[in-house]
């Protein structure tokens, strides 16, 4: 009778309406991979809009999730209100970002495939669908985690194929140095996670992150160590993944080294997964520990934004210094603004301001996602015809390209915080207020030097396409997928901009 009784408790029904969008993505990618071995290298392109069909209809399955809050494989008996999975407004805004940025993710791909192609490159495309579809499913899956172990599950579901994208330029030095370096690090950074979190278990008792909040409180005196132990070692691993100083020596390379499309998919997508897990280990699980936690973020966002945006001041000096490491110098110092929230909710002491201190972080992600995506978007249209894609090679774009030289220069203002890009000021602006309002004075004053640092090279690189070209200018052919690209990220950046209160409410509601 025992025996059948806890067999019965481990019976889980699944909620295939909750867990559809990231099943979906996933499922989509076992096809790509196995269509690939049937079809010739002539249809191959057929897998991109395969894809790309499939991040949309994961993304139309967000929909029937938005009035309802929905959580699958959860513990029976009086704990029934622990879930491994929930779906509530949070989960939907950052699958949203996910899915979204996935999406325009494929259609940079499918250009520049295209383009490998033409050029008898070895770019296997089979394999990279797969890739980048089974790392956003990954994604897709890590917001409605709620246990530790499938946090660090869905982490490495993101992760691994993201290892393989950044290498599967073959025969290519530096994607395989970029593939190995980001290799290293991330595997250090999952054995630092998994450490800390046994150390969390092993004081708690409890992977469910709900459960964990409440038993860290009381946790007995012998153990109270163990259990700060395993806070900062969880903390340091989320480190690592969203590129925090000391720990951000992958970027630069990784994104210099990697496709283009996949440096631009690891700078939105890859960075919304580090700070999704760091918010909800933080917030949710950890929040007994906030006088741990919170210093060391605050102290962490200094250096990040810092280190980030000197070490992009710098190169500029540099003629033949590569755009999209100046774009990778850029997310280290973006990531470090989007710690501050996190690190202000330490200091809150009211759930609603803790509520509020995270939306913006949220908030912010959301610009950062459209406006840097825009970015590597442009970047692309450049790197068609000069394969360096230096900042020089942007010399005079106004007079090739006009409508890609405004939109370029639009999406720099707005990283920058300038008008007319309203969303990137307002977001500035909101996280700037948060580190106000906790008390942390210093780090509003660090933000502020760096914001005045970003706007020089920011500032430069955006006078730089309306100085007369040297020589002849060329007209950019630009193919439908990364016309489509540049189209949704100018369109969305521009409504933002006009509406930017729309934003920091979306975001808060989510996060509520």
């Amino acid at each position: 009778m025992i025996a059948a009784e806890s067999t019965a408790s481990l019976i889980q029904s699944v909620d295939w309406v909750a867990v559809a969008p990231p099943t979906i993505v996933a499922v989509v990618g076992l096809v790509v991979l196995v269509a690939d071995l049937f079809l010739s290298e002539r249809n191959k392109h057929v897998l991109g809009w395969v894809s790309l069909a499939g991040l949309v209809a994961a993304g139309l399955f967000l929909l029937p999730l938005t009035d309802s809050h929905r959580s699958t494989f959860c513990l029976s008996g009086p704990r029934a209100t622990a879930c491994s999975y929930t779906v509530d407004e949070f989960t939907l805004v950052i699958q949203l970002l996910v899915i979204g940025g996935a999406l325009l993710t494929a259609l940079l791909s499918m250009t520049a495939l295209k383009d490998a192609r033409n050029a008898d490159k070895d770019l296997p495309e089979g394999e990279y669908w797969f890739l980048l579809l089974s790392s956003a499913a990954g994604a897709a899956l890590l917001p409605a985690s709620r246990d530790l172990a499938t946090l660090v599950v869905a982490l490495e579901v993101a992760s691994l194929p993201a290892f393989a994208l950044v290498g599967l330029k073959r025969g290519d030095k530096r994607s395989s140095e970029a593939a190995l370096k980001f290799f290293l690090s991330s595997v250090t950074a999952t054995a630092v996670t998994l450490l800390g979190v046994s150390f969390v278990y092993a004081a708690t008792g409890t992977m469910h992150l709900t459960e964990v909040g409440e038993k860290l409180g009381n946790v007995d005196g012998q153990l109270d160590t163990l259990a700060q132990t395993g806070v900062v070692l969880t903390l340091v691993g989320f480190a690592f993944k969203v590129a925090a100083v000391p720990f951000h020596f992958w970027v630069p390379d990784t994104y210099v080294g990697a496709p283009l499309p996949v440096a631009a998919y690891l700078s939105v997508v890859g960075k919304a997964v580090g700070f999704t897990g760091l918010i909800l280990v933080t917030v949710v699980a950890f929040p007994e520990y906030a006088d741990v936690w919170g210093p060391a973020l605050a102290a962490l966002a200094a250096l990040t934004m810092t280190i980030g945006n000197v070490a992009a001041l710098r190169q500029q000096s540099t003629r033949a210094y590569s755009a999209v490491r100046l774009l990778a110098w850029s997310s280290v110092g973006q990531a470090g603004y989007l710690l501050v929230p996190i690190a202000a909710a330490g200091y809150a002491d009211r759930h609603t301001d803790v509520l509020e201190t995270t939306g913006a972080t949220v908030a912010y992600a959301l610009m950062y996602a459209a406006v840097n995506l825009g970015a590597f978007a442009v970047a692309a249209l450049v790197g068609r015809t000069q394969k360096l894609n230096r900042v020089s090679d942007y010399r005079g774009l106004y007079a090739k390209s006009p409508l890609s030289a405004l939109v370029l220069a639009f999406f720099l203002l707005c990283l920058a915080g300038l008008p007319p890009g309203i969303i990137g000021l307002f977001a500035k602006v909101t996280v700037f207020s948060t580190a106000v309002d906790a008390g942390l004075g210093w780090l509003a004053v660090v933000m502020a030097a760096n914001v005045v640092i970003a706007l020089y090279y920011y500032l430069q690189w955006t006078a730089l396409l309306f100085r007369a070209p040297e020589g002849e200018p060329a007209k950019h052919h630009i193919p439908a997928p990364l016309t489509a690209a540049i189209a949704v990220t100018a369109v969305l950046g521009v409504a933002l901009s006009g509406a930017p209160q729309l934003v920091l409410q979306f975001a808060e509601h989510g996060v509520r």
